[in-house]
C-alpha cells in the first residue's frame, strides 16, 4: 500500500525526521491560507498522486508569492498529471501539498528498501539526487552506493559515518545524516515498510539536512497490525479492478496485454503469463483465484477479466488440487449468465474433478476451446486473437 507525500511526512515527523513546514490543501483558497500561515517568501506547491516524476511533469511548482500559490493550486487541483509512472491518461490530482521553500546547497538521493536476495534492509545512497536519479542509475550506476543492515544488530553508527563519507558530508551534516538514517530505519521496521524513498534529501545553505520529498510503501500483509495506517489508503489512487479483487480476496494485477488469465496458484499464474509471451502475445492481467476459492469468487474473477476492454481472449489454466475443476467451471458459467461473453475462451483443466468440470462447460452452451496442456492452451489463446481457432 502506498500513501501520499504529506501522509508519509506526517509519519516521519513522529519519528523525529526533519521535514519542512507544510500542509495539504483541497482547494486553491485553502492553499493560499496555508501559504500565509507558513509565512516566508517561497513555497512549493506539490500535486499529491501516487507516482514519481511529478517534478518533470509540472506537478511541483515553486511559488514566490501567494498569488503564484493560488495560480499553481488552481491549475493543478482537478487536473490529470501524466508522469512516467502513470497510465497514459494520467492520474487525477485531488489535492496539493503546500510546503515552505528553502535554500538548497546540495541534493542527495536516499532510500531504504528490502533486499530480498540478501534478506536485509538496504540503504541506497547517491550524491546525484534529484529529478534525474533514473538516468544516474542507468548511465552511472557506480555513483549509487548500497549499505546492508544486519537485522540481528540493526543500524550501527559506523554505517552512518560510511554513508556520510559516500555523500561527501562532514561535521554537523555527517552527524545529522547518522541520526536521520537511524530514525528512518526505526520507522521502516516499526511500520512494516518495504520502501522509504527520499528524493531529494536536501542540504540547506545553513548546513541542515531536510527531507524534501518522501514516498512510503507498506507491506499489505502487515496492515492488520496497523489499522491506523490502513486508514490512510486513498482508493482513488488505486485501480478499481484491483481494489475490487482485494475486497474479494483475489490476487489481481492489471497489465497491458490482451489475453486475460485466470489461474490457481501464483507460480502457475507466472508460468502462464510467461508462456503467453513465449507465443508472441501479452497477458492482460495476473489473476490467482487461490486454492480454496468458492464459486462466487471464481465468478467475480471472471467478471473482472471481462470488464477489461483490452481483453480479446481468455485463457483459463487450472490445476485441480485443493481447487476443484468443477468449482471453476460453475463459477465461469454463473458469471457468463450475467456478462455477455464475446471473446474466445481457452480452457485447460487438469486434476481433481477434471471430467466433471469439462462436462459442466460442455453443457453450458458457452463456446469453449479446450486444451490438453499449458503449451497447447497458450498457443490456442494466441491463435484465437487472429481468428485462427
Amino acid at each position: 500500500m502506498n500513501v501520499h507525500e504529506y501522509q508519509a511526512k506526517a509519519l516521519l515527523k513522529e519519528y523525529g525526521v526533519p521535514i519542512l513546514r507544510g500542509k495539504v490543501a483541497n482547494t486553491a483558497l485553502d492553499a493560499v491560507k496555508i501559504a500565509q500561515e507558513i509565512g516566508g517568501a517561497l513555497w512549493a506547491v506539490k500535486a499529491q498522486i501516487h507516482a514519481g516524476g511529478r517534478g518533470k511533469a509540472g506537478g511541483v511548482v515553486m511559488a514566490k508569492s501567494v498569488e503564484e500559490v493560488d495560480h499553481a493550486a488552481e491549475k493543478l487541483i482537478g487536473s490529470y498529471l501524466v508522469t512516467h509512472q502513470t497510465k497514459a491518461q494520467g492520474q487525477k490530482v485531488n489535492c496539493v501539498y503546500i510546503e515552505a521553500g528553502c535554500s538548497i546547497a546540495q541534493e542527495f538521493y536516499l532510500s531504504l528498501v528490502v533486499d530480498r536476495s540478501q534478506s536485509r534492509v538496504a540503504i541506497v545512497l547517491s550524491a546525484m539526487g534529484g529529478m534525474n536519479i533514473e538516468e544516474v542509475a542507468a548511465q552511472t550506476p557506480e555513483k549509487i552506493t548500497t549499505l546492508l543492515i544486519d537485522p540481528a544488530v540493526g543500524f550501527e553508527a559506523f554505517q552512518g559515518r560510511k554513508a556520510a563519507a559516500t555523500l561527501g558530508l562532514s561535521g554537523s551534516a555527517a552527524s545529522q545524516l547518522g541520526n536521520l538514517l537511524k530514525a528512518l530505519y526505526k520507522t521502516f521496521i516499526d511500520l512494516d515498510l518495504t520502501l522509504i524513498e527520499v528524493n531529494p534529501l536536501i542540504l540547506t545553505q545553513q548546513g541542515d539536512l531536510v527531507v524534501a520529498d518522501a514516498k512510503m510503501t507498506f507491506d499489505d500483509n502487515s496492515l492488520f497490525r496497523h489499522p491506523e495506517i490502513e486508514k490512510l489508503r486513498d482508493e482513488a489512487e488505486e485501480d478499481a479492478a484491483e481494489l475490487e479483487a482485494m475486497r474479494q480476496g483475489l490476487s489481481y494485477v492489471k497489465l497491458e496485454g490482451n489475453i486475460g488469465c485466470m489461474v490457481n496458484g501464483a507460480g502457475l499464474a507466472m508460468a502462464t503469463m510467461d508462456i503467453i509471451k513465449l507465443h508472441g502475445a501479452e497477458p492482460a492481467n495476473f489473476l490467482d483465484v487461490g486454492g480454496g476459492a468458492t464459486q462466487e469468487k471464481v465468478s467475480t474473477a471472471f467478471k473482472l477479466i471481462l470488464a477489461d476492454s483490452h481483453v480479446k481472449a481468455i485463457l483459463i489454466n487450472i490445476f485441480g488440487g485443493i481447487m476443484h475443476c468443477d468449482i471453476i467451471a460453475e463459477g465461469i458459467v454463473a458469471a457468463a449468465k450475467e456478462v455477455s461473453l464475446t471473446v474466445p475462451m481457452v480452457v485447460r483443466l487438469q486434476g481433481t474433478n477434471q471430467e466433471l468440470g469439462q462436462k459442466i462447460l460442455d453443457q453450458s452452451g458457452l463456446k469453449v476451446i479446450f486444451a490438453k496442456d499449458l503449451g497447447e492452451a497458450a498457443q490456442k489463446a494466441v491463435q484465437s486473437l487472429k481468428g485462427a481457432v
